[in-house]
Order: C-alpha cells, then sequence, then structure tokens
C-alpha cells in the first residue's frame, strides 16, 4: 500500500466517512481490536508495518490543545489518528503540558508547541477551544472563555498558515474553522462547514451545511458528535480507504439503517432524589480514552457531578492510544461516599488493572447490594461478571431501589438460598460478551436492565452517556445537550 501524500484536488472531496463506512460494514463482520502496546506516544500500529517491510516512517500529525479545549474532539481525533498509525504529537500552546479542557477533564500533552515550529507534519488538526453552554437546552449560547487559545498563539498560526501554502493537509472541527482559521485567512475558495452557532460567521458563498467537508486539502466539521466522521476522513486522506475502513471496524462502527440503539429490559426508575447526581468514574493505565472522556464529557454537559478516580499510585494515567489523562482524586478518596452511579471504562489492560483494586471492588458490591446504578462499557463488563454483578434473584424482577438499603439488604440475604438466579441481560465488546453472559444482547448498542447499564464501547459510547442522561434527567435534556454536540439522538 502506497502512503504518498497527494495535494487534495480543488473540488470538494466525498471521502469515506465514518457513516458511509459503517454502511458497507456489516454488524456481524466487526472484529476484535488487535491489541497494541503503546508508548506515550503510539507508534505505527502492526497492521501497517507488517504491511511495510522497508520501514516507512509514520505519517506525522500535530494535534494541538489549550485551556477549553473540546476533550471529545481532541481526544477522539488523537485514538482514531493513532489507530490507523500516525504519529500524533499533542502539543500544549500553554506555558505548561497539562490542559483543562471544556468540561473539566484534564489532559497532558506530550510537547510545548513550540518544539513543533521546525517540523513538518503530514496534518494538522484544530479541535475548537472552547464553546460554553450558558444553559441547558440550547445549542450553544454565550461566550467562548479561552476560545482564542489556538488563535492567539502565534507558533501554531505559522506551522498551519505554512502547512496551507505547501499544500499538506490541514483540518478543523466545531467552531474552529470561524474562530481561527477565518481570521488567519486559511479559509479562502474553500469549501467549508462548522458549529451552527457560528455557521453565519462563515463566507456566505462558501458555507455548506454538513456534517464533513472536504476541500482543497482543508477538512471541516461540525462538533463533538461528527468528530469520528472527522477522524475516519483524515485517516483516509493519510493512509487510504482500505485503512480506515479498518478502523471503523475497530471502532465498532455500524450502518446508519441499524436503529437497535438501545434496549431496555425491567425497567425501573433512577431516582437520586433532589440532588446532582454524582458519577464515580474509576480509570486505569490502559483505560479506553474515548470512553473515558465521552462519559465525563456528556454527563458533565447535562450537569451531573462527575468524580474521575484513578485507581494507580498517581492521579496521571496511561489510557489505551497514548493520551494521558489526570484523574480528579484516588480511588481510596472516594471509597467513603456513596455514588448514584458508578461506570466502568472500557480497555483490555485498563479493565484488567480496575479488576484489581480492592477498593473498587468493595465499592461495585455495597452499590449492588444498595440497589443503586452501576453500568459497565466495552471490556470491563468483565469486571461484574467476575464479582457476581451480572446475576440477580429471579423473583426479584422489580424496582428494588425502591426500597430503603436495609430492608434491601436483608431481602437480598434471606431469599439468596431459596430462589435461582438470573442474568442480567448486557451487552459489551463481541470479544468478552460471550464470555461473560448467557443473556447477551447482539446487535444493541446500549442495553438497560433494571439499575443496570452496558454498551458495546467505543464508537457507541455516545449513545450509553446520553441513555444515561435520559435516564436521570429526562428525554429533553439528552437532546439538549446532543443538540450541542451536533449528534443525531434517536431517542
Amino acid at each position: 500500500m502506497s502512503l504518498l501524500l497527494l495535494p487534495q484536488p480543488s473540488t470538494t472531496l466525498s471521502p469515506v466517512t465514518a457513516s458511509a463506512l459503517a454502511a458497507r460494514i456489516p454488524f456481524a463482520t466487526v472484529t476484535p481490536p488487535r491489541q497494541r502496546t503503546f508508548t506515550a506516544k503510539a507508534t505505527l500500529s502492526t497492521s501497517l508495518l507488517e504491511t511495510a517491510p522497508n520501514a516507512i516512517p509514520p505519517k506525522k500529525v500535530l494535534v494541538p490543545i489549550g485551556l477549553g479545549t473540546e476533550e471529545m474532539e481532541a481526544v477522539i481525533m488523537i485514538h482514531v489518528l493513532r489507530r490507523a498509525g500516525a504519529d500524533v504529537t499533542v502539543a500544549s500552546v500553554e506555558p505548561q503540558l497539562q490542559v483543562e479542557a471544556a468540561g473539566g477533564t484534564k489532559l497532558v500533552a506530550d510537547t510545548d508547541i513550540s518544539t513543533c515550529s521546525d517540523e513538518i507534519f503530514d496534518l494538522v488538526a484544530l479541535p475548537v477551544s472552547s464553546l460554553t453552554e450558558t444553559t441547558v437546552g440550547t445549542a450553544v449560547t454565550g461566550g467562548m472563555p479561552g476560545s482564542a487559545r489556538l488563535r492567539d498563539c502565534e507558533v501554531l498560526r505559522k506551522i498551519t498558515s505554512k502547512q496551507a501554502e505547501e499544500n499538506r493537509l490541514y483540518g478543523a472541527i466545531c467552531a474552529a474553522p470561524a474562530v481561527t482559521l477565518l481570521p488567519w485567512g486559511l479559509l479562502k475558495r474553500k469549501k467549508i462547514t462548522c458549529h451552527p452557532a457560528f455557521f453565519d460567521s462563515l463566507p456566505t458563498f462558501w458555507a455548506v451545511k454538513s456534517n464533513l467537508q472536504v476541500s482543497r486539502g482543508l477538512t471541516t466539521s461540525p462538533g463533538p458528535g461528527t468528530t469520528y466522521q472527522f477522524a475516519l476522513s483524515l485517516a483516509e486522506q493519510l493512509f487510504g480507504e482500505s485503512v480506515a475502513r479498518e478502523v471503523a471496524e475497530l471502532l465498532l462502527m455500524r450502518a446508519d439503517d441499524d436503529n437497535a440503539t438501545k434496549k431496555e429490559f425491567n425497567k425501573v426508575e433512577w431516582s437520586v432524589a433532589h440532588h446532582a447526581p454524582s458519577v464515580l468514574i474509576p480509570i486505569a493505565h490502559g483505560s479506553e480514552e474515548i470512553e473515558v472522556v465521552t462519559v465525563v464529557d456528556i454527563l458533565r454537559r447535562a450537569k451531573a457531578n462527575v468524580i474521575v478516580a484513578s485507581v494507580e499510585k498517581s492521579l496521571e494515567i496511561l489510557a489505551s492510544q497514548g493520551t494521558k489523562i489526570v484523574a480528579d482524586i484516588l480511588i481510596k478518596d472516594a471509597q467513603d461516599s456513596a455514588h448514584d452511579l458508578i461506570i466502568l471504562p472500557g480497555g483490555t489492560a485498563g479493565a484488567q488493572r480496575l479488576s484489581k483494586s480492592r477498593i473498587l471492588k468493595k465499592l461495585l458490591k455495597e452499590q449492588s447490594s444498595a440497589g443503586r446504578i452501576y453500568g459497565a462499557i466495552c471490556s470491563s463488563l468483565a469486571i461484574l461478571h467476575k464479582q457476581g454483578l451480572l446475576k440477580v434473584l429471579a423473583a426479584l424482577l422489580l424496582p428494588l431501589c425502591l426500597f430503603p438499603d436495609l430492608i434491601l439488604e436483608e431481602i437480598v440475604t434471606e431469599m439468596r438460598y431459596l430462589l435461582p438466579l438470573q442474568d442480567k441481560r448486557a451487552t459489551a465488546h463481541p470479544s468478552v460478551l460471550d464470555k461473560v453472559n448467557e443473556e447477551a444482547i447482539n446487535g444493541a448498542k446500549v442495553v438497560i436492565d433494571g439499575n443496570l447499564i452496558t454498551s458495546e464501547g467505543l464508537a457507541t459510547v455516545t449513545d450509553f452517556a446520553l441513555a444515561i442522561v435520559s435516564k436521570l434527567f429526562g428525554n429533553g435534556r439528552a437532546k439538549s445537550v446532543a443538540k450541542g454536540l451536533v449528534f443525531e439522538y434517536p431517542g
């Protein structure tokens, strides 16, 4: 496979996008992700190395981040492009490497932007920084504190301008085309799109309302909810359609006409009284960054109180594709509090490390015994299976979470030896699903059974997080959050 990068033609292209790819990939043909080992920055994938005996150097990609960067956009881009085989450099435009993203997630860059000024990149991809929602119920309103962080970085402006002048690829998502590229003069004679809240800022003749535009080397897209399409298009332009298609399969992309988004059994109300729901998300080295960041971002947009807890000895973890994330607290600092939800992210290595945490085991046991809500994404379903938390007493398939904790524990204790156990219905990554649950539900992105919620993982995690928002706050708020993301919510 040739990796020769050619300048883009002057007409608007229609590359293989996430949805187009998925439409040609039957769900039954999805295969488990290959296991790869990553250092701080991911290296060329095993699949590409196997087809490149002459050791062709990987494509170099720059993803700049700063205060208020939209974490979903940045992390999905980094994850997808590293899976495709790109050498992605995450560069901070701030004085420090650690930056706090728009939703409060703390990310650590690989380097300072000044170290990149003399490098040549095959692609420069800009996330937005940042869109602040003043109210839930509007797509995006109000100010943009930090939105100028990338725009006002002179080093980044010079890098991106040189990229355009020398006909190399560059891209921008969400408000970045209007807020960053437009003042830099890098939108001339190019078809472009951006977030609906900033669409009127674009040159009228060249603006197109779509999920993706590729025009003469520039790729643009409107928001976090379209980042998979955006990133896969960039992967295709760098490596070709076959590689982009392979990555789409690894991400568990599905056909647009497959409407099996969510299935719910033994329906109960998720009542959390009159307070912002407390959500605990434990993370470890090897956790899937897409899943961590997407759930955190979406639930915080919905006004949940989300706490990210590291099971490692340090707050900083190295996620599955090399993204460095800093947790809010250590898991030991979460053990004395009750949480309305505990959500386990996937990632094979991460799930294995989570399963070894004694404190997390204790918290999950207490969560189940008290009838509170818990969930698992991707391979982390194996953790619940190992702890026996996918079983329920056959006669207790009713809203037990309505009972006081003490009464519920007494009921379970007295009846455990008298009644058979039944598997809760769940879904997970195809590589683990059949091994852990006889009541596996195939073909659904999200499965809810009482107070348990599960997801296949990776590209389905947006649906997973929005399903939680819908259960906790109602369908109206889930739709509002989805609108801000520029995500088509089927609920």
